[in-house]
């Protein structure tokens, strides 16, 4: 009965059906210029290479037309370190983890305190001492939903079908957030967490409808600073959980692949494992921005204003760089269980092609909403990555330490067994997530007067690690602001004079395709700096842009500021963009 209903929801409330039209309270938003919304879509891990692939071999239609009214700009490069979490903050900040205070999913930060109660992912609760610097990792993922095996990031049993696919904020317990001690030791939710004011705030505060969607309930981070328990600058945020347990979804097919996720099989795995299960996971986000063009809420039962800003990331071209599924390593994959490429220019497996042919026709729906509802002219579509993916090159990719029976190795063991150099993280024995490392290993250290004898371990340790860079010290704060404690702490999460409790004291970047891995279903990583990890696709398309492609070196932090400029907003309302002096993007002519 469960999925018969499921089945129903899916057909009558996900898929982008046309009700009669709501009154639009954004059409007046903007009024006087030319484009009143604006599309963000982030295909995660979608090089620059890629799009110039798929378009020449004619398997990215939507991507071709929309390039055919665009500005390509193919030296894009994401946030280093080049992970979803900061690259996500840049997209909508318009600055790097200096200003915005983000540097992974899991890090550190030398003065919050651990959450009240451990994460689905093994963060231990601790105490936290009210009015005095603690110290603690931080988690901002899907260990601080309430139950992460649960698409909908809640405990079952579902209170209706439709709740059973409704990801979004009321996941997160709480409990799970690391704590502030100078804030009478109240959780951190994620939007305050970041430091700088966001697009979403900017846009909310002048009057403008948003929405988003994403992999976790956390990443309503894009909301940026309220104060609150809640991501008020985000009018509807959805997040289906993509590291919760796959399940059918009897009424959903994939676009272009026409995949019948009906057949997604329960086996406790989660949806990036598989290939047809992530564009399935995928599809329910596409279905939700489709719902937003229709004028209705992401779930498609209520009518609501078309959002100002708007947008989604897919998972489905990351994973099908990644995944090797049956796990094997190489040279044991083959076409039939291995995404990723066959050589260094690119040229994806049969597998990846699916992905890219999904993401494609996926946006492709997008775009016959905002037709259908005569909104293309008035929309700018911005098509880019928060992250590549390293290595591109097949030959290149070398996992450290291999294959083992034990998993994914911890940051720990980058350093040779010492207790005098035991990252900050690693002091409490029960907590094995692992830090900040997939091609990259930042590194907190509990005593940061070690910092050198640790650099030192590491030179020594060189062959063994991959060892291609090490920023530490002088060259560690060129990148960013120096580690350390402030000189007079407070309430988060303001940088104040002194030392950057977020910075870490050492930044590994291996050699080019060394990944930190110890199992056998993946074959490339993102997160550091290599050009595989940060080259990505920009494309910024609307029917009045003149075409062209530009080959000047741009960011995905100018992506923030452009959206306001777009919108007849300044793009100075942005802290990072005054701080950091981010430019729009350039080159952006209209025939009118």
């Amino acid at each position: 009965m469960k999925q018969r209903l499921l089945a129903v929801a899916l057909s009558i409330g996900l898929i982008g059906t046309t009700l009669p039209a709501p009154a639009r309270a954004n059409d007046e938003f903007g009024d006087g210029h030319k484009i009143r919304h604006v599309l963000l879509i982030s295909i995660d891990g979608m090089h620059a290479v890629d799009y110039e692939n798929c378009v020449a071999s004619n398997t990215c239609p939507t991507l071709a037309a929309l390039g055919k009214t665009g500005v390509n700009y193919t030296r894009t490069t994401t946030s280093r370190p080049s992970d979803s979490f900061p690259g996500l903050l840049a997209l909508v900040t318009g600055g790097s983890p200096r200003t915005v205070g983000g540097f992974y999913d899991v890090a550190y930060d030398r003065v919050l305190a651990p959450p009240a109660v451990a994460t689905g992912n093994g963060l231990p609760s601790g105490n936290c001492n009210v009015g005095h610097i603690n110290g603690t990792q931080t988690e901002y993922e899907e260990g601080d939903e309430f139950d992460q095996t649960q698409l909908n990031g809640r405990p079952a049993p579902a209170k209706s079908a439709l709740d059973l696919i409704d990801g979004n904020v009321t996941s997160i317990n709480p409990a799970r957030l690391v704590r502030d001690p100078f804030n009478n030791c109240q959780p951190v939710y994620p939007w305050n967490f970041i430091r700088t004011n966001t697009i979403y705030g900017v846009i909310h505060a002048a009057g403008g409808y948003t929405a988003w969607s994403d992999k976790h309930a956390v990443y309503a981070l894009v909301s940026g600073p309220t104060g609150t328990n809640q991501p008020s600058n985000v009018d509807d945020y959805y997040s289906p959980e993509v590291n919760s347990n796959k399940i059918p979804l009897p009424g959903l097919t994939t676009a272009g692949t026409n995949y019948n996720c009906a057949n997604v099989v329960m086996n406790g795995n989660d949806w990036t494992t598989d290939f047809d299960s992530i564009k399935c996971y995928d599809q329910l986000k596409v279905n939700a921005v489709v719902n937003w063009i229709n004028g209705k809420n992401h779930l498609g039962t209520r009518k609501a204003p078309v959002p100002v800003v708007l947008g989604m990331n897919f998972q489905a071209v990351s994973v099908g760089e990644k995944l090797i599924s049956p796990a094997a390593l190489p040279p044991a994959r083959t076409d039939s269980n291995s995404g990723g490429y066959e050589d260094a220019q690119g040229t994806p497996r049969p597998l990846m092609m699916k992905e890219i042919v999904f993401v494609d026709a996926a946006i492709g729906q997008m775009v016959s909403a905002l037709k259908n509802e005569g909104l293309l002219d008035s929309t700018t579509i911005i098509i880019t990555a928060k992250h590549g993916q390293s290595p591109i090159d097949p030959n290149r990719f070398f996992p450290i330490p291999g294959k083992t029976n034990n998993g994914e190795p911890p940051s720990a063991t980058l350093l040779p067994p010492n207790p005098n150099l035991l990252p900050a993280v690693y002091s409490d024995p029960t907590n094995g997530l692992g830090l900040a490392e997939d091609d990259i290993s930042q590194i907190w250290l509990a005593d940061p007067s070690t910092t050198a004898a640790a650099v030192t371990a590491l030179e020594n340790n060189a062959t063994t690690i991959g060892l291609g860079q090490i920023y530490y010290g002088a060259s560690l704060n060129a990148l960013f602001n120096p580690p350390g404690l402030p000189n007079v702490p407070g309430p988060c999460c303001k940088l104040r004079e002194g030392g950057d409790p977020r910075t870490p004291d050492i930044v590994v970047i291996p050699n080019v395709g060394v990944v930190y891995t110890g199992g056998d279903a993946k074959q490339s990583e993102h997160g550091g700096y290599a050009w595989d990890d940060t080259n990505v696709m920009l494309l910024v398309s609307n029917p009045h842009v003149r075409p062209k492609t530009l080959h000047s070196f741009v960011e995905t932090a100018q992506v923030a500021p452009t959206i306001l400029q777009l919108l007849g907003l300044d793009p100075d309302a942005l802290d990072a963009v005054r701080s950091e002096g981010t430019p729009v993007l350039p080159g952006l002519d209209t025939d009118r």
